[in-house]
């Protein structure tokens, strides 16, 4: 899995956003998505291909949480992100 071309991840303040940065981009999604700092994380590990897998796995890793709540969070993400048309599987 990983992130369409025309999409990126940039920090506002404390904020991060996904925007579509060509127009072909902004048909599939012409608008912004908010991420918190674990959202963010996981956009990062999607652009290098991690699987959903991965992705979980990553978060035990990087924040101490159980496996379970890791791949719940990690499911969430992935439902939001692949409504919003921001991933090839």
């Amino acid at each position: 899995m990983k992130v369409k071309d025309g999409f990126y991840l940039t920090a506002i303040g404390t904020d991060f956003v996904i925007i579509a940065s060509t127009p072909e981009a902004k048909k599939v999604f012409d608008g912004m998505l908010r991420l918190n700092e674990t959202g963010a994380f996981l956009w990062k590990k999607l652009i290098d291909g991690a699987t959903e897998g991965e992705l979980a796995d990553a978060l035990c890793a990087e924040y101490g949480v159980s496996a379970e709540v890791a791949a719940k969070d990690t499911a969430d993400f992935l439902d939001i992100i692949r409504s919003a048309g921001f991933v090839e599987e």
